[in-house]
């Protein structure tokens, strides 16, 4: 089993990285696999190449984990084009697959950032992992980040719960539900 890490934050190696890892050693502690994919910083990130470079990656993965630092109580706006074009063009292969978001901040914007996080996975009818409290953690740099106790469990928590929940799915060895075609209404008659 491989959960796909997707970093949307500039900085590679910062503070939303350090949040994730702590979600990695947890996934990894259970045996479950990681791949890293870094969304980057520039109109390169979300190439029509390094969308469909990730889309193929979650198409060999069993779960997601999106991470992004808070830029005025959202997701970067590199993040968010980058998503915007990854789930339109292959939000259907994510059916079904747990999710869940990494949420790093500052100071304020969390859980804003959390709940538009959350819509993609649930407009693709992804099981949403959860922690035992929003998941975001605190700082201004990874060192900052890594002294937010209860941020940092939120994170290992957060990876146990996802391998769980990968490992019941698989035990279950269930098919997946009849999927029905979309009915798409608006209300203008």
């Amino acid at each position: 089993m491989n959960v796909l890490m997707l970093n949307g934050s500039p900085h590679e190696k910062g503070c939303t990285f350090t949040a994730m890892s702590e979600v990695e050693s947890s996934l990894r502690k259970a045996g479950i696999g990681t791949i890293w994919f870094q969304i980057g910083n520039n109109g390169d990130s979300f190439s029509s190449d390094r969308v469909r470079e990730c889309g193929e990656l979650i198409k060999t993965c069993d779960g997601l984990v999106v991470g992004s630092p808070v830029h005025y109580a959202a997701c970067t706006g590199v993040c968010s084009a980058f998503l915007d074009r990854l789930f339109s063009e292959f939000g259907g292969t994510m059916r079904l697959k747990p999710a869940c978001c990494v949420v790093s901040c500052r100071r304020g914007g969390a859980s804003a950032t959390f709940d538009e996080l959350n819509k993609y996975f649930t407009i693709s009818q992804m099981p949403i992992v959860s922690s035992q409290y929003w998941n975001s953690v605190h700082g201004n740099t990874p060192d900052e980040v890594r002294q937010d106790k209860e941020g940092m469990q939120v994170m290992r928590v957060l990876g146990n719960n996802m391998a769980w929940l990968l490992k019941s799915i698989a035990a279950a060895n269930l098919p997946k539900p009849e999927e029905e075609k979309k009915e798409r209404t608006n209300f203008i008659r």
